[in-house]
């Protein structure tokens, strides 16, 4: 039997703390990596946003805080993300095959999501 397989990157990076000017500016790095979730209160009532991050954009898999899998395809939007900010995030990229099955199982779309009122 033949296993299908599709070439995927592994990217893993690590934050240097004392290069970022401020605390905000390092959480801006990983609220647009990741996104964020936003309340809001108005009112007496509170409204949830989920504001997105580039890894919204395209599936991956989150294998550790600071290490994901993606397809090869995304190579460039991850490279440039990165490389704004060189001087304060180390990061690698490997190139490797993934056995498609598992990636399909795992490289599912972030379900849409819609402003919930709590």
């Amino acid at each position: 039997m033949l296993i299908a397989r599709k070439r995927v990157i592994l990217v893993s990076f690590s934050t240097n703390s004392r290069k970022f000017k401020s605390l905000s500016e390092r959480n801006k790095f990983f609220r647009d990596l990741y996104g964020w979730k936003q309340i809001v209160k108005k009112s007496d009532k509170r409204y949830c946003y989920e504001r997105d991050g580039l890894l919204d954009e395209f599936p991956h898999i989150k294998v550790d805080d600071s290490v994901f899998i993606t397809a090869e395809r995304n190579l460039s939007e991850v490279e440039e993300y990165f490389n704004r900010w060189r001087e304060k995030v180390a990061f690698r990229i490997m190139k490797f095959l993934l056995d498609e099955k598992k990636m399909l199982e795992q490289l599912k779309p972030k379900k849409e999501v819609n402003v919930k009122i709590e």
